[in-house]
């Protein structure tokens, strides 16, 4: 009976990962921007409004593969919609996209873990 309790223990610990982004949208600017939106392969996610200076926090698992596309209103009341890096099933690791004054910037953390 320990030895079954063990096994199933290691099992756990080891056996059943499942990969997933921790992703964060994040708005980098002195306004609000509003209407926040990731689009990843199968998915999507987001908020009604990020405040200046705010974080969205947000986990997912890639199910297929394909580009991502960020979509956002700014204070200004215009439309972006700016394509960023593809996902490959099976993806894993940190993906921050950030509103700067600049524009949109991506920056990523990925590591590939093939699906069985």
């Amino acid at each position: 009976m320990r030895l079954a309790a063990l096994a199933a223990t290691l099992l756990l610990l080891t056996g059943c990962h499942s990969p997933y982004i921790e992703a964060t949208l994040s708005n980098h600017t002195a306004a609000p921007v509003s209407l926040v939106e990731l689009d990843y392969p199968s998915a999507s996610f987001g908020t009604q409004t990020l405040a200046p200076g705010a974080d969205f926090h947000y986990r997912f698992k890639v199910l297929g593969s394909g580009p991502m596309k960020f979509l956002y209103t700014s204070p200004d009341r215009l439309d972006h919609t700016v394509i960023g890096p593809a996902l490959q099933e099976g993806d894993e690791g940190t993906l921050t996209v950030s509103v700067t004054p600049g524009g949109v910037t991506w920056a990523e953390k990925l590591k590939n873990r093939p699906t069985p």
